[in-house]
């Protein structure tokens, strides 16, 4: 299968190793024809770098299609994995190689130990046949050094988080408080607003009954009126027969 058809970047990437590889292979093949110790180490230490390189592609390779493998079906996947694998392989063998040419050209390696990911080691070459003991004794220094920094910088990491930590603690209790409060203070509002709507209603019904009054007060008065009109009218209390134009029909008809 095409890994173009698969996905372009690995396709890209797979390319690259295998112009790595191929490299590889010649300067192996060159490597064991050159004489001369100098221009051997600088072979061995080109290759190294090479080496580098492609275990770096090949860990890009493995993510990429790790990620691909989630959208792909299985045969894709096993596919992908074992292109991988192929290409660990090799890798290995070339590892092997330069150990085995690092060994006759009287060099020491130093290679980390093997990933569970990878199944090969982060080589890093030290040159020690050309150092003195005073030399090898101040690179020592030089690396519990750096590592006294790295750990110093990891102390001052942690605490950082822990500050921060804190501070993040603090907040959300603050934030806590006033939401608390924020929840107390609508309690009140809508208490307060219950008890305006009470009063508004008892307001109405005084309204109402007020409205009630008035007009018994207006029908009083204007029964009042009636009678001030009355006695203003007949100052001597006649009979409203003797008043005129008051008198009724029946007793004008008498009168005749």
């Amino acid at each position: 299968m095409d890994l173009a058809s698969v996905n372009e970047e690995l396709a890209e990437i797979d390319g690259q190793i295998g112009d790595i590889l191929r490299v590889l292979q010649n300067g192996f093949q060159k490597l064991e024809k050159i004489k001369d110790a100098n221009r051997h180490s600088r072979q061995l230490e080109e290759l190294t770098d090479k080496m580098r390189d492609c275990k770096r592609l090949i860990k890009d390779f493995e993510r990429v299609s790790k990620a691909e493998a989630e959208h792909t079906d299985p045969a894709t996947a096993k596919m992908l994995h074992d292109r991988k694998q192929s290409m660990i392989k090799e890798l290995n063998s070339y590892v092997a190689l330069k150990k085995q040419q690092a060994s006759e050209n009287k060099r020491i390696d130093l290679f980390d130990g093997p990933s569970a990911e990878d199944g090969f080691g982060e080589e890093n070459v030290l040159l020690a046949s050309n150092m003195t003991n005073q030399q090898l004794m101040d690179q020592g220094n030089q690396l519990m050094d750096e590592t006294d920094q790295a750990i110093a910088r990891s102390k001052q990491t942690v605490q950082e988080t822990v500050n921060v930590g804190t501070e993040t603690a603090a907040a959300l209790k603050a934030q806590t408080e006033q939401m608390s409060r924020v929840v107390n203070e609508l309690d009140s509002i809508h208490f307060s607003i219950k008890k305006a709507s009470q009063l508004v209603k008892e307001i109405g019904r005084q309204v109402a009954t007020d409205r009630c009054i008035m007009a018994m007060l207006f029908l009083i008065v204007a029964g009042v009126i009636a009678i001030i009109i009355v006695k203003i009218v007949n100052p001597h209390n006649k009979d409203i027969r003797d008043i005129p134009g008051l008198a009724p029909p029946v007793s004008r008809r008498l009168l005749r």
